[in-house]
């Protein structure tokens, strides 16, 4: 039997529930989004903040790739993070992109 959750270790504040990122990857697109989500900003520089650190994270797996190509790039599993890291941010901001336009594509067929 799975035992109660007790109030004993305090309230759970919304510092638990954020996700931290990775040897700073992720910084701008973070800073970007925490700014609109705090009304600093607004949803054009959340997005435009999310596509720069797409484009960064883009020529960071283009430079270690071609380190690792040229041998300058001494450990391979830095160039092989890098390109997955740039692969996985593309996908993400795919399935956004697709999520928006369905979302969009529902809004204007919507009879009034």
């Amino acid at each position: 039997m799975i035992p109660a959750i007790s109030g004993a270790i305090g309230p759970l504040g919304p510092s638990e529930w954020s996700v931290s990122s990775v040897n700073g990857l992720g910084q701008d697109a973070s800073a970007a989004l925490n700014g609109a989500a705090n009304g600093n900003g607004s949803f054009s520089g959340a997005l435009t903040g999310a596509i720069n650190s797409l484009e960064q994270t883009q020529a960071n797996a283009t430079t270690a790739a071609q380190q690792l190509a040229t041998g300058q790039l001494t450990d391979p599993t830095q160039a092989i993070t890098s390109v997955e890291n740039a692969s996985l941010a593309m996908d993400l901001a795919s399935q956004i992109r697709t999520k928006l336009v369905n979302a969009v594509d529902t809004v204007f067929q919507t009879q009034v």
